[in-house]
């Protein structure tokens, strides 16, 4: 124990260090300013983890695709750059979320059966726990390493294991971070000087200049509020909730709030590619509460499902903000 303690408290100085290098790439990428030479030691030298996501092969066809749908459209940027949001998410992430939506609608059908097999197998434990003599602790394990067993076949039956339905994130989260990362080289210069000052005009309304943060803080506060309207449209839903998606919600609103600064210290033309690609996000998860079309994606249908969704879910935000007793 003594020998544990004291090598914590020699572990201190390190952990203060990374602590301040964290803070100091934080601020150096939200102001949108190019790493200087400290933040560039700090992250690690030419081989830092932001220049290698930076220099990355993903990120460049991002500057590629962005640049040439500007080109191709002849779109001013802040529309390229909202266009490009709405592309990315219709091509992209709305079939890997009807597919979410697929593999979740079946595991919801599933709850029924493996209730009813956990209640038999639960029996059939018993009873032969009572014929082996087992202990309470021994029974509990046969139930739990059979049921199980039981639900492993029924996901690999119905071809609608849990894991899958995470695949959308592994694809959106890259695809968020390459593009963000693509927009904040396009406005610093690192894409090259031309594409830079085409972002320094390339703006709208009050934001004209996509290089520097939006001073208003219009963006960031609609970004926050859209994000915040998605988790709680989300919380909305009329379905038992666990204890880990009531912390998963809760973490969301905070991660919605915590964007709004970050928002503001960044370029506008990645807050304008965050808002986007969130009101495309919106639209998309309420189009997929549709019934007409959840049938044309072939989602089966739950007994969760509603016939007027749009109608309950203003009910449901109504009912929860409401002030009236």
């Amino acid at each position: 124990m003594r020998g544990r303690w004291g090598r914590g408290r020699e572990a201190e100085p390190l952990a203060m260090w990374r602590m301040a290098r964290g803070r100091l790439l934080t601020v150096a990428f939200a102001r949108g300013q190019p790493l200087t030479v400290p933040a560039a030691a700090a992250s690690g030298g030419p081989g830092g983890w932001y220049e290698w996501v930076a220099q990355s092969t993903a990120v460049h066809w991002a500057e590629e695709g962005l640049v040439g749908l500007q080109a191709a459209a002849g779109l001013p940027w802040w529309a390229a750059i909202a266009c490009g949001a709405a592309l990315l998410r219709t091509a992209v992430t709305l079939p890997l979320a009807a597919h979410q939506g697929r593999l979740l609608a079946k595991l919801e059908n599933l709850q029924p059966e493996i209730k009813k097999l956990a209640e038999r197998l639960r029996y059939e434990v018993s009873v032969r726990g009572k014929q082996q003599h087992w202990s309470e602790k021994v029974a509990r394990f046969h139930f739990k390493k059979n049921l199980r067993r039981i639900i492993t076949e029924l996901y690999i039956r119905d071809n609608c294991h849990p894991f899958k339905a995470t695949l959308l994130v592994w694809v959106q989260v890259p695809m968020w971070v390459c593009v963000s990362v693509a927009l904040r080289n396009c406005s610093v210069g690192a894409r090259g000087s031309e594409v830079q000052e085409q972002f320094s005009a390339g703006g709208a309304l009050w934001f004209t200049d996509l290089t520097a943060p939006d001073s208003t803080w219009i963006l960031p506060v609609s970004l926050g509020l859209m994000n915040l309207l998605i988790v709680e449209i989300f919380a909305s839903q009329k379905m038992e909730v666990s204890r880990f998606q009531k912390f998963a919600t809760n973490f969301f609103r905070v991660v919605s709030v915590v964007m709004i600064p970050v928002a503001a210290t960044v370029p506008s033309s990645m807050a304008l590619y965050w808002l986007s690609s969130s009101f495309v996000g919106l639209s998309h998860n309420l189009l997929l509460r549709s019934p007409t079309f959840r049938r044309l994606c072939c989602i089966p249908r739950t007994k969760s499902d509603s016939d007027t969704p749009y109608r309950d879910i203003v009910a449901a935000l109504i009912t929860k903000y409401s002030f009236k007793k």
